[in-house]
């Protein structure tokens, strides 16, 4: 009964919430996208974007997790982005980033000196004059889903994934020893 109530005990000791504190955020020419995940769910987290020197996001103040996309101002030269996160659990939690956000191209299509390739129709039109395209479509202008730098994508995964699972395992061994002797003891009395 001891062994299992102190591996219970191991367990939910080890088991306590591991803040991984992750921030990720990524600046393109006219938009900054915050990812703040896993930063303390009782303590005041507080997070401010500049854009050279001047509030983009005042300080706001968050528990647990923040997500954000923010478009930049219009600027005709590169301008500095600055992440400031002050987790409430500690200073050393805390980040202050800059980035640097380039100068949007100009959205209006270069002349091309190729003509367009035709798109495949899927049902046959009746017949007549052939629409005409007027200019070629411009892309989106989609976030990246790779994560920054070229990372790994986060998992949910944290280095203290193996001691969880080598104390989970001592609670089963437990479990299982705690059965094996009451089993005895039981065959014992009959």
């Amino acid at each position: 009964m001891a062994v299992a109530s102190a591996g219970a005990f191991g367990v939910g000791f080890s088991a306590a919430p591991a803040l991984a504190h992750t921030p990720v955020w990524s600046v393109t020419c006219d938009q900054v996208s915050v990812d703040l995940t896993a930063y303390s769910p009782t303590k005041d987290n507080t997070v401010t974007i500049t854009v050279d020197g001047k509030d983009l996001l005042p300080t706001k103040t968050f528990k647990k997790e923040f997500h954000d996309k923010l478009g930049l101002p219009a600027h005709d030269k590169e301008v500095t982005v600055r992440l400031i996160v002050k987790a409430g659990d500690g200073d050393q939690f805390s980040r202050d980033e800059t980035k640097t956000a380039p100068v949007c191209e100009d959205d209006t299509p270069s002349p091309s000196t190729t003509p367009p390739s035709p798109t495949p129709s899927v049902s046959s039109p009746a017949p007549g004059p052939t629409p005409s395209t007027s200019a070629p479509a411009t892309p989106s202008a989609e976030p990246s889903t790779s994560a920054p730098g070229g990372g790994l994508a986060e998992t949910g995964g944290s280095s203290a994934t193996p001691l969880i699972a080598g104390a989970a395992a001592v609670v089963i061994l437990a479990g299982g020893g705690i059965m094996w002797a009451a089993r005895k003891r039981r065959s014992a009395q009959h």
